[in-house]
């Protein structure tokens, strides 16, 4: 899948507020790549618009997804429904809420395979049964019968995976999956998740602020910072030597051994209101690097090396430090 220029505006009764503002990227079958950023800088937002499930006061005003060279931001609402499940599914944080209630698992992990495989109710709840087995439900058979809040934190989590993959999607889009539950929780779903990638070869776009998460689990990262990405590369190299100031700021703010005891490193300020993104670049007002360039000139995402792009003035400078 391949996204390029996604700009997504709130509407409010002052005006339309630019929320995501040309955001770009592409993630290859087989791969992981992680969306990183500080809460609110979009990220969640440029996922819910390539999955079509918007806020009604929110809209796509710019910019594609192409997925097998067509436009899922230009399909009318019958064919994202046919595209849901065998093409793009997504895996949201909050799985009490993402679940149905008043429906037993079993009955909502057969309904894709009903809907999109027109199987019988028998059969499609065996492959629904087939489903937990696979994710790991414990006595699946008997559980299928149960509901939602019957369920550990982590066993929802892993019906809400076992439902986004049931129709083997190319795209698996999972929007902070892990933010809910405990670290030994959080890496038993992350390790799903890349054996379930690995088995069906579909595309992992991993939502997270979570730096450690990204470290061991992407392939590749595409920073964000008030809606738009400012860098992007494969994990070791961005995390190794970062060509963009927040990148750095980001990474040198994470604890390690040898700060115990001494204040920790952390970026000055708050990412803009999207209602008063600062002129030019962003990040300026809170950049050790800032120049009188930055203020008047937006940085556009550029390379600076191989498979490295970075949305600042000095990212070559970076770069070749």
């Amino acid at each position: 899948m391949a996204v390029d220029g996604l700009a997504v505006d709130i509407r409010t009764p002052a005006g339309p507020v630019p929320v995501v503002r040309g955001v770009s990227f592409a993630v290859r079958s087989g791969e992981t790549l992680a969306l990183l950023g500080e809460s609110g800088c979009g990220k969640s937002m440029t996922a819910h618009a390539v999955a079509g499930l918007l806020d009604p006061a929110a809209e796509v005003v710019g910019g594609q997804a192409r997925l097998d060279g067509e436009d899922v931001l230009a399909l009318g609402p019958r064919a994202r429904r046919r595209l849901a499940g065998p093409g793009l599914s997504i895996v949201f944080q909050d799985a009490l809420s993402a679940l149905n209630p008043v429906l037993t698992v079993g009955t909502q992990l057969a309904e894709p395979f009903r809907i999109h495989e027109g199987l019988s109710r028998r059969a499609a709840r065996a492959r629904a049964i087939e489903l937990m087995e696979r994710v790991g439900i414990p006595e699946a058979s008997s559980r299928a019968g149960a509901y939602p809040h019957q369920f550990s934190g982590g066993m929802r989590q892993r019906l809400l995976i076992a439902m986004a993959v049931a129709l083997r999607p190319k795209v698996l889009l999972a929007d902070e999956p892990t933010t809910a539950l405990d670290v030994t929780v959080q890496a038993q779903i992350m390790d799903l998740l890349a054996e379930l990638r690995s088995e069906q070869r579909m595309a992992l776009v991993l939502i997270t602020h979570d730096l450690g998460l990204v470290a061991e689990h992407a392939d590749r990262v595409a920073v964000m910072y008030a809606g738009t990405v400012v860098e992007t590369g494969p994990v070791t190299e961005v995390f190794g030597r970062p060509n963009h100031p927040y990148t750095r700021g980001l990474l040198e703010s994470v604890p390690a051994e040898q700060h115990k005891g001494s204040r920790l490193d952390s970026i000055p300020g708050s990412p803009p209101d999207p209602r008063s993104v600062p002129t030019g670049c962003a990040f300026r007002t809170r950049c050790p690097m800032a120049r009188e360039v930055c203020a008047g000139h937006r940085p556009t995402l550029a390379g600076t090396g191989a498979d490295r792009a970075a949305a600042c003035h000095f990212g070559k400078e970076l770069a070749d430090a």
